[in-house]
């Protein structure tokens, strides 16, 4: 009988051992810790992906700040298997390739609505690239919302930027600033919160509800509610890692990707207008911290002046760069993105 339980544990024990082998690990670097709201979808979707998905994975997730990881390099630390699975900032990796900002350029898509036109028309020729180029495929695509001016001094419009040191994140933004008479500073995220309280910067361009999360208001005073790009986000995994995964495997977990996609744009629709209320102090705010900027609304003077600066000084710019790596990139983002949000790159 001693011989008899001996085996029983023995293989119990195997069985279990087998069990936890049979589980693929997915070391994930997650959205960064300041983004409070991203981060109670993202991380409760990662610790559950498992079971709602029915794929046996054993994940390590760590906001991207926590493991000492910058923004820029995601696509680099991706391609070379460092982490199976990112949170991607594509305006700061787009420095990698231009062909990736071709998603979210300056001007383009003044509204959501019109961004996820752009979006999923720019899907599949964007994940063909990332695939060939950076050996990733799209898992996400979604934005933190318009991305707006939080100023420290008195901003009133797209003229008083002149002169000022402006937090950029994508090269066309930095372009735009630029011809507006600005400095661009490129910083993510967790940088512009001492960057303004030490007068690195003036301002700083992020969504209404990231900058309410970054406490960006307690360093500045104005806000200019011109959103300039929507800051397109995505979940990136390692195509070595995707493929270990069998088709129906696959199947299932960009099932529950779709519905993180999803919830992360509702995010960036629904919390936008509450946080710009918090951030202004008025009656109607209710789930974001209450501050006390002054609200700026853009006139239809910076309204049409953020259009010619996209006809006149990104598009061009971008054509350059983005058609010196690939000849037929403007061709492709006409074909598709421009179609979508009714323009031409000529």
């Amino acid at each position: 009988m001693r011989g008899t339980s001996f085996v029983v544990g023995a293989l119990s024990a195997l069985a279990i051992a087998g069990s936890a082998y049979a589980q693929t690990p997915l070391r994930v670097a997650g959205n960064f810790s300041s983004n409070v709201k991203h981060g109670e979808i993202e991380t409760p979707f990662f610790q559950g992906l498992s079971e709602a998905s029915g794929v046996k994975l054993a994940v390590n997730y760590n906001p991207m700040d926590v493991v000492g990881v910058k923004a820029a390099d995601a696509l680099r630390l991706l391609r070379g298997g460092t982490f199976d699975v990112m949170t991607v900032q594509i305006g700061m990796v787009s420095r990698d390739d231009p062909f990736f900002e071709g998603l979210d350029l300056v001007g383009v898509s003044p509204d959501m609505a019109t961004l996820r036109k752009v979006v999923d028309a720019y899907r599949e020729v964007f994940d063909q690239r990332l695939q060939a180029k950076f050996n990733a495929k799209v898992l996400t695509l979604w934005p933190y919302g318009p991305q707006v001016f939080y100023c420290k001094g008195d901003v009133e419009s797209l003229a008083d930027l002149k002169g000022l040191k402006v937090r950029s994140f994508t090269p066309s933004m930095s372009a735009m600033l630029e011809d507006l008479g600005a400095t661009a500073v490129t910083l993510q995220a967790s940088e512009v919160y001492p960057a303004l309280q030490r007068g690195v910067a003036s301002c700083g361009v992020t969504s209404p509800t990231s900058g309410n999360t970054g406490n960006w208001p307690e360093v500045t005073t104005h806000l200019l509610t011109l959103g300039v790009t929507g800051s397109m986000q995505g979940h990136f995994i390692n195509l070595k890692t995707w493929n270990k995964f069998s088709k129906e495997e696959q199947a299932a977990l960009q099932a529950q990707f779709k519905v993180l996609e999803d919830k992360l744009w509702q995010l960036a629709i629904d919390a936008n207008a509450d946080a710009v209320a918090c951030n202004t102090g008025q009656d109607s705010c209710k789930h974001h911290k209450k501050f006390s900027m002054k609200l700026v609304e853009p006139s239809d003077e910076d309204r049409q002046k953020l259009r010619d600066v996209t006809t006149r000084i990104v598009f061009p710019i971008w054509k350059k760069t983005c058609n010196a790596v690939d000849p037929d990139c403007t061709k492709v983002w006409n074909e598709t993105a421009g179609v979508a949000a009714n323009l031409t790159i000529d």
